[in-house]
């Protein structure tokens, strides 16, 4: 399944830069494509992930190696809105 985050984080160049999210997601068997406003206005984000299932992605988001590497990210955590393929 493919599922869409869209986020807030502290900032944008460097959470687009940063080896810590594929290497959790890919760790995981799972991809994600991060996406970045052409404008380069503001710092609201966004990254395509595709897993399993929708468990299968929130099991993982729920551990401590995820939150580790939201903190280095810069991801304001209480912005996250999910979506998902129908």
């Amino acid at each position: 399944m493919q599922f869409i985050a869209i986020l807030e984080v502290d900032d944008v160049d460097h959470w687009f830069a940063s080896a810590d999210r594929p290497a959790f997601f890919e760790s995981r068997d799972m991809k994600a494509t991060p996406f970045r406003n052409p404008a380069g206005d503001g710092t609201t984000v966004a990254l395509l992930v595709e897993a399993p299932d929708m468990q299968a992605l929130q099991s993982q988001l729920a551990t401590p190696e995820a939150a580790e590497t939201q903190v280095r990210d810069g991801v304001h955590v209480a912005s996250i809105r999910m979506f998902a393929d129908a």
